[in-house]
């Protein structure tokens, strides 16, 4: 049996050392440049928030409707089930019957939830 000596070798960690301190150099280098190089003139129109060419209307502090929030966690919800399905179709032919019947559950469970949303008018936007 051979056994591996370990040592506690602070050299080993000197390239590590090294590129983290030049990632750092380079971006303070880089911060710096652009602080003593860029433009200092402040203007109305470049102080002002620029929406995709779009003239803003409106104040962007008006409260949104919960509804729009609760269709996005659901979008979410029902959109991440799907990543459960992967490992299944990787596998499908190993787990058998049993793997069969537990995406069947799941699958159930997911439509019942689904059903429990639209009951309960998640989905409906008129108030």
């Amino acid at each position: 049996m051979i056994l591996l000596e370990i040592t506690n070798n602070s050299s080993a960690y000197a390239p590590i050392l090294i590129q983290l301190s030049l990632a750092v150099a380079l971006v303070v280098v880089m911060m710096g440049a652009t602080h003593l190089l860029g433009p200092k003139r402040k203007t109305t129109d470049k102080l002002e928030n620029f929406e995709c060419g779009i003239e803003q209307e409106g104040n962007a502090r008006q409260p949104l409707s919960v509804k729009y929030f609760l269709v996005a966690i659901l979008f979410v919800l029902f959109d991440v089930e799907v990543i459960f399905f992967y490992p299944y179709a990787m596998n499908f032919r190993a787990l058998g019957w049993n793997g069969f019947m537990a995406v069947v559950m799941f699958v159930a469970f997911f439509i019942l939830g689904f059903i429990y949303i639209i009951k309960k008018g998640a989905l409906q936007w008129e108030d």
